[in-house]
């Protein structure tokens, strides 16, 4: 509780308003990586269904949250859909970024485009690798993090061809991982405003890369609430509402 209380606090020296959702004997421990349950958008929430069962009771937990501070819900991913957070990247306002994987598939993402409508002009799928296999947790989103507009800090061994280069074209400049550095999560970053964010310390080559960059980089222990898991600062939050810089 420690560490993650120390990581509460450094979200909210960034003046972030940090709420916490009540004890729910329906989940397990995988709970406190409150990123996959759901997805917000401009239209509201999307409740998913977890590729993993042990973590299917984590979206109703979210869905009675949100509706105790009326927080709208847009619509829920229904088998044999499957669809997490993590694997959801927006690129920008209308265009969004999904890995398909062991935790995501194609019936999740078709009914998530349909859920959104016109609020969005193009969702991409991007293949995952098998990595480690099925029992890993491996998302798009542990292979890309967006540090601003034109800034991602990627691990371009596990992205693929075509994705990789769909981000330059874009003209987003990618700032690699080192091998030695993935494992210990150096790819899991999140931007907490444009060019400013917190990372599992311990990632030393990746942050002066960042630091090179111009990003301010806060870092905290993930010893325990992060590297046991395998779930880093982004996992731990869910970002609901943003305010423009």
């Amino acid at each position: 509780m420690a560490d993650y209380d120390k990581f509460s606090e450094l979200l909210e020296s960034f003046g972030t308003e940090v709420h916490y959702l009540p004890e729910d004997e329906s989940t397990t421990l995988d709970s406190i990586y409150t990123h996959d349950p759901c997805i917000v958008t401009n239209g509201g929430v999307i409740l998913c269904i977890m590729g993993k069962k042990e973590r299917l009771p984590e979206s109703t937990a979210m869905e009675n949250y949100f509706q105790s501070i009326d927080v709208p819900i847009l619509g829920r991913i229904e088998a044999p859909g499957t669809l997490e957070g993590g694997d959801v990247v927006w690129i920008n306002e209308r265009t969004v970024a999904i890995g398909v994987g062991y935790r995501s598939n194609a019936e999740g993402i078709r009914q998530f485009r349909e859920l959104l409508g016109n609020l969005v002009d193009e969702v991409i799928s991007v293949s995952l690798p098998h990595w480690t296999g099925p029992s890993d947790c491996l998302h798009l989103m542990s292979n890309v993090s967006p540090i601003d507009h034109d800034l991602y800090l990627v691990y371009s061994r596990l992205l693929s061809v075509s994705f990789r280069q769909y981000l330059i074209e874009r003209q987003i400049n990618l700032v690699e991982v080192p091998d030695e550095e993935y494992d210990s999560m150096g790819c899991n970053v999140l931007a907490v405003a444009p060019r400013k964010c917190i990372m599992i310390e311990g990632n030393p080559i990746t942050q002066s890369r960042l630091v090179a960059e111009g990003v301010e980089v806060y870092t905290y222990d993930g010893s325990e609430i992060s590297l046991k898991g395998a779930g880093g600062p982004t996992c731990l939050t869910r970002p609901f509402l943003r305010f423009a810089s």
